[in-house]
C-alpha cells in the first residue's frame, strides 16, 4: 500500500531532517552490536598476531591471542565471531582428514573460547578448503568436486565441532544435500541446540581473494569453484537454494557476499521472513579499508553507511570484519 501524503507545500520532506533529534526519530532502520558477527582467522602458536597484508588491520591469530579477542568482543556486546584457521600446509591432504581431528586448531579453539567466555557465541565455518590440499571445498577426483563424498566428510566436521561446544555450525562448501545430512546427524548425536547458520547463496564471486590469502588457500586453489558456488547473474535460484535448506533444516540463512548482493537479500527476507544473514566479505573490507588509507573516502562514515545499508536490504546480522570497530562506535 503505498503512502498517503500531501502536496507541496503541504509536504516538505526537509522538516524531519532539519536535526538530528528529529532525524533520529524519523530513521526507519538501526544499526546496534547485536546485529555483528566478528571473523577471525586463527593459526598455531602462542602471542601470534600475525598481519594479513591484503587486509589492513586484520590479524591472524594464535589461539591466546583469539580468547582475547572474544573477551573484547563480549565486552563491546558482539553477541558471536566465527572462526577460520589457517592450517599448516603439512596437514593439508587430498582426504582432507585433519578437517574432523577433534585436536585440530579449530576445534582447540572453540574449546578455549567457551571454557574463558562462555556468554559469547562460537560459529564455525564447515567447509573442506583449509584442509584440502586441492584447495577446494570439497573432495576432488579426476578434478571433478564430489557432491555426496563431501557431505559425508562435512558431517564428520560438523559432529566434532559440535562435541567440541560450538554454538553456530556455518557450512560454506554448497555442496546440494548437506544441510538434511547434518540436521540428522546432530539430532542423533544428541546435539539438538547446535544452529545451522547456512551459506545457501553463496557466489562464486571475485570479492574473496584476501580470505584465501588469510587462509593460505590461493596458491593451493586449482581452477574455480564455478561448478559449486552459484552464477553471480542469477537471482531465482538464490530462492530456490534458500527454501531447500530452510526445509532440510537451516536455522538461519547467509548471502555472500554482502553489498554487490543486497537485492538478494532483500527478496530473501520478503520471501521467507526467517533469520537473515549477509556476510562482508574480505574484498568489500579491504576497498573500504583501503579507500580510507588513502584518503579517498571517509573510512568511519563509509564503513557505517555500509553496514546499515545490511539492515535496510533485510538482514538481521552482518558477519564483517569491521565489528569490534563499528561497535566501539555504536557506544558513542
Amino acid at each position: 500500500m503505498r503512502p498517503i501524503q500531501a502536496s507541496y507545500p503541504a509536504a516538505r520532506f526537509r522538516r524531519v531532517r532539519k536535526s538530528d533529534s528529529l532525524r533520529r526519530l524519523t530513521q526507519e532502520h538501526v544499526l546496534t552490536a547485536n546485529d555483528l558477527i566478528w571473523p577471525i582467522f586463527i593459526r598455531d602458536g602462542a602471542g601470534v598476531e600475525e598481519p594479513i597484508h591484503s587486509m589492513p588491520g586484520v590479524h591472524r591469530l594464535s589461539i591466546d591471542r583469539a580468547v582475547q579477542a572474544a573477551e573484547m568482543a563480549a565486552g563491546l556486546g558482539i553477541p558471536a565471531i566465527c572462526l577460520f584457521p589457517y592450517t599448516d600446509p603439512s596437514v593439508k591432504t587430498p582426504g582432507c582428514e585433519e578437517a574432523w581431528n577433534p585436536d585440530n586448531l579449530t576445534n582447540r579453539c572453540i574449546r578455549a573460547i567457551k571454557a574463558a567466555v562462555p556468554e559469547i557465541a562460537v560459529m564455525t565455518d564447515i567447509a573442506l578448503d583449509p584442509y584440502n590440499s586441492n584447495g577446494h571445498d570439497g573432495l576432488v577426483r579426476d578434478g571433478i568436486i564430489l557432491n555426496d563424498e563431501t557431505v559425508e566428510a562435512l558431517v564428520r566436521m560438523a559432529l566434532v565441532q559440535a562435541d567440541c561446544g560450538a554454538d553456530i555450525l556455518g557450512p560454506s562448501d554448497m555442496m546440494d544435500g548437506r544441510i538434511g545430512a547434518m540436521r540428522s546427524a546432530l539430532e542423533a548425536a544428541g546435539h539438538k541446540d547446535v544452529a545451522i547458520l547456512s551459506y545457501s547463496a553463496k557466489y562464486a564471486s571475485a570479492f574473496y581473494g584476501p580470505f584465501r590469502d588469510a587462509v593460505g588457500a590461493s596458491g593451493a586453489l586449482k581452477g574455480d569453484k564455478k561448478t559449486y558456488q552459484m552464477n553471480p547473474g542469477n537471482s531465482d535460484e538464490a530462492l530456490r537454494l534458500i527454501e531447500r535448506d530452510l526445509r532440510e533444516g537451516a536455522d538461519m540463512v547467509m548471502v555472500k557476499p554482502g553489498m554487490p548482493y543486497l537485492d538478494i537479500c532483500r527478496r530473501v527476507k520478503d520471501a521467507f521472513g526467517v533469520p537473515t544473514y549477509a556476510y562482508q566479505v574480505s574484498g568489500e573490507y579491504a576497498m573500504i579499508r583501503g579507500a580510507a588509507e588513502r584518503g579517498w573516502i571517509q573510512g568511519e562514515a563509509a564503513m557505517m553507511e555500509s553496514l546499515l545499508a545490511f539492515k535496510r536490504a533485510g538482514c538481521d546480522g552482518i558477519l564483517t570484519y569491521f565489528a569490534p570497530e563499528a561497535a566501539r562506535l555504536l557506544r558513542g
